[in-house]
């Protein structure tokens, strides 16, 4: 789903996902707009953030993620409850000058580098830490950071 709201000043709520595998993260280029993003897109109405990302990354690169939790969640069980693993970071930022996105992002792991777009026409590539660090001015600072703290994290040396 593109977008929720259709009213100038209303926000859309999306998920990011920054996939590390071994040493590296992967990134995609946005058809529309040109530049490196992570995986990700809307939240749709009947799901949560978890399940968005799970989707977003299953539809976007066919891939199975094991997502990072940065600090241990309750374990109580509750009727009619459920624990979402919180973003690792939450951003809100405009897109034009009558749209703007909440963002929650995630970062997450992978088993395979094997990445099966949904549209065969898209371009991805794994980036490798020093492959971000050269590529200031051509890869948005914020993706570069995101991008740089999941492999700091995430990443195998």
């Amino acid at each position: 789903m593109p977008h929720i709201h259709t009213m100038p000043g209303q926000v859309d709520h999306t998920v990011e996902v920054f996939i590390v595998y071994k040493d590296k993260v992967l990134l995609r280029m946005h058809d529309k707009y040109k530049i490196w993003l992570s995986v990700g897109g809307h939240i749709e109405l009947d799901e949560d953030p978890n399940k968005a990302a799970v989707r977003e990354v299953k539809e976007e690169v066919g891939l199975k993620v094991k997502f990072f939790v940065a600090k241990k969640l309750p374990t109580f069980v509750e009727e009619n409850y459920e624990e979402l693993i919180p973003p690792f970071f939450l951003n809100r930022h405009r897109i034009s000058p009558t749209h703007e996105h909440v963002t929650y992002t995630y970062l997450a792991t992978t088993a395979t580098d094997e990445v099966t777009p949904e549209n065969v026409d898209d371009e991805w590539h794994w980036f490798a830490k020093r492959e971000l660090e050269n590529a200031k001015g051509e890869i948005k600072d914020s993706i570069r950071q995101y991008a740089l703290t999941a492999l700091e994290i995430l990443g195998q040396p």
